[in-house]
């Protein structure tokens, strides 16, 4: 069994940890992630396993190993051992850049095609699929894009 590293939480992170346990407002993770760095504080209780704080707190052992390893790892910030990590991109980039929704609004503000007295959301697919520098959208995705610009059909 590895050793964990030391968790010593002032009097105030403790507080704040059991205020955060206590009320039920936050999301499960936090809540065990704090029940955890409680169980694993070094200056309240005796030296305890790993099996023996999992099984009072009821999750697995290699978990409180991981929160040990993620406090020290972020030089005992709890806020930022308990809380999600934010994502520093988003998984898929946005098809719908700012350019995109301008080169849109700038379609849909020129002269409609000949035979035609305005612009629908259908005939802005049909010339966005003709245009190379916009992505294909469906009429549904512009009509969004005008939406969101306050920018109406008329």
């Amino acid at each position: 069994m590895s050793t964990l590293p030391p968790v010593v939480l002032s009097a105030d992170e403790r507080e704040w940890l059991s205020r955060l346990v206590r009320t039920g407002a936050h999301p499960a993770q936090e809540v065990r992630r704090s029940r955890i760095l409680l169980e694993l504080d070094d200056s309240r209780r005796r030296p305890c396993s790993r099996q023996d704080i999992a099984q009072r707190v009821g999750v697995d052992p290699q978990t409180i190993a991981n929160v040990a390893r993620v406090y020290a790892e972020r030089g005992g910030d709890v806020v930022a051992t308990i809380q999600r990590k934010k994502r520093l991109t988003p998984p898929v980039e946005p098809k719908i850049t700012g350019e995109v929704e301008a080169r849109v609004i700038a379609l849909a503000c020129s002269t409609p095609p000949p035979g035609q007295l305005r612009w629908s959301l259908r005939l802005l697919e049909r010339h966005v699929a003709l245009a190379t520098d916009i992505p294909d959208m469906d009429h549904s995705t512009i009509g969004r894009v005008l939406k969101k610009r306050r920018f109406v059909l008329t």
